[in-house]
């Protein structure tokens, strides 16, 4: 009896190996090629995501068939399965199989009506998306009842700034008459120019003006003054060869969008106050909040596209085949689109880890929807008629997607108990592209391949193989 065990035990480990291990990859390379995306972001933090998302789905892909699969043949083969147990595991089977079948038919008769409608809900959450908010502050990703940030805010009302931006200019003599006088008037100019956003100013000019009384000096006396100023005061404003100087600007707390028009209006203000043997630039921590935003705005976008691109050809190598290899990617697209719809309805703005999405998207959809799409290649060749092979395809795969997105669902779930509000939003927008990507995958996707079965070819057709119109 325990040979007999054994001997299926091995059957069924070698026809697991042989069926899936391909099917498995295939969804493994089209997943790391859709976070591989990640690396062309400019924020180091997200290409760092996208290597260790990338690192992990091969080691769970080595682990999954060489640890896992032994682990399954090990209990089946020494420890067997009681009948009972195994009798009400069909039965459970036979429900969950028969309920996907009833509701597989149900989308593959209204195909055209899911796919139409998916893809005019898509549309309208891509075109909603193009106007979403990005969220940069660090303030507002933090735990809002802590005692750091409740400092912060109080220094602010105590100083009336904790920002600021530098105007860096540099020329042969910063101490110049002329670079001076171009000083003093940036300097005391920014106040009127910026009311609304500008606190304060410290130049060397302004300490050099407090010093006597509101007058500039010239000359030696000038130049006695900047000798007798101690020198951490004075690198503060000017470095030692006296060819750089910058003027420090205090400014409000501003929102991502009004820091990044004051920064675009402070640059005009500088160009049209160029002075000859002068170059300026605008630093600080604030102008890298900006950046980063428009990283983030204009980025995010370049990773779905890049990430689609590089799946598609991964696909058009492995298949060799245009729209096998666009198949698996109809259905990610829905779901980028339905992602910026939810987002826009949740009213959560983009941070640096929701700008990643559209990767995980990518990544997590396309393992979903290749794996089907293999099973349903695997039947038509058998022989079923594309209707039979969609609701094979779905009772078989379906079963497994459907654990798999609850168990992912349920480890991101743990984010949402974060007091950290990036953490927080990023767990909730993934829990729900997961969702999405499931609905895609089992209710939009039956339609494509009916659809689109028309273009592709099966070598190995059954008699009773019929051609599916649409």
């Amino acid at each position: 009896m325990n040979k007999q065990v054994q001997s299926r035990a091995k059957k069924s480990l070698y026809q697991t190996t042989a069926k899936m291990t391909p099917a498995v990859m295939t969804a493994l390379i089209a997943t790391a090629l859709g976070f591989i995306s990640l690396y062309t972001s400019p924020v180091p933090m997200i290409q760092d995501f996208g290597k260790m998302l990338t690192v992990g789905m091969v080691v769970s892909f080595f682990v999954g068939v060489f640890l896992l699969l032994p682990i399954l043949f090990a209990r089946d083969s020494f420890f067997g399965t009681k009948e009972v147990r195994s009798q009400t595991t069909r039965e459970g089977n036979s429900k969950t199989e028969a309920l996907l079948t009833f509701l597989t038919r149900k989308f593959i008769k209204w195909r055209w009506l899911i796919l139409i409608s998916a893809f005019l809900i898509a549309g309208y959450g891509i075109w909603t998306d193009l106007d979403a908010g990005v969220e940069t502050d660090v303030e507002t990703f933090m735990p809002q009842d802590t005692r750091e940030l409740e400092d912060i805010h109080r220094l602010r009302d105590i100083v009336g700034t904790t920002d600021q931006v530098s105007i860096v200019y540099e020329g042969t003599d910063v101490l110049s008459e002329e670079s001076l006088a171009w000083t003093h008037s940036v300097t005391n100019e920014l106040d009127s120019e910026f009311p609304d956003e500008v606190i304060e100013t410290n130049s060397i000019t302004s300490v050099l003006k407090k010093m006597n009384e509101g007058d500039l000096p010239k000359g030696d006396e000038l130049s006695e003054q900047i000798d007798d100023m101690p020198d951490g005061q004075l690198k503060l404003l000017i470095n030692e060869d006296r060819s750089k100087g910058v003027i420090n600007v205090g400014i409000k707390h501003l929102e991502a969008q009004q820091l990044q028009e004051f920064i675009s209006e402070l640059r005009i203000f500088l160009e049209d106050r160029k002075e000859p043997g002068l170059e300026t630039a605008i630093t600080g921590k604030a102008v890298l909040d900006a950046e980063m935003v428009t990283a983030l705005t204009t980025g995010r976008y370049k990773m779905t596209l890049l990430g689609m691109g590089f799946v598609f050809l991964g696909l058009l190598l492995i298949y060799r085949h245009p729209v096998k290899a666009f198949i698996p990617l109809l259905p990610i697209i829905l779901i980028v689109g339905w992602s910026g719809l939810a987002m826009a309805f949740l009213d959560i703005k983009y941070t640096p880890l929701t700008a990643t999405l559209g990767a995980l998207i990518i990544g997590i959809g396309t393992e979903f929807t290749v794996l089907i799409m293999e099973r349903y290649y695997e039947e038509r060749k058998k022989g079923l008629i594309a209707y039979k092979a969609v609701e094979v395809a779905n009772q078989k795969i379906g079963k497994a997607i459907f654990a798999s997105a609850l168990t992912t669902i349920g480890g991101f779930s743990a984010l949402l108990v974060s007091d950290f509000v990036i953490l927080s939003n990023f767990g909730l927008m993934t829990l729900i592209n997961i969702t999405l990507a499931l609905i895609s995958t089992l209710v939009v996707m039956p339609a494509i391949l009916i659809i689109l079965d028309r273009f592709v070819k099966i070598k190995s057709r059954g008699k009773n193989d019929l051609k599916v119109t649409g």
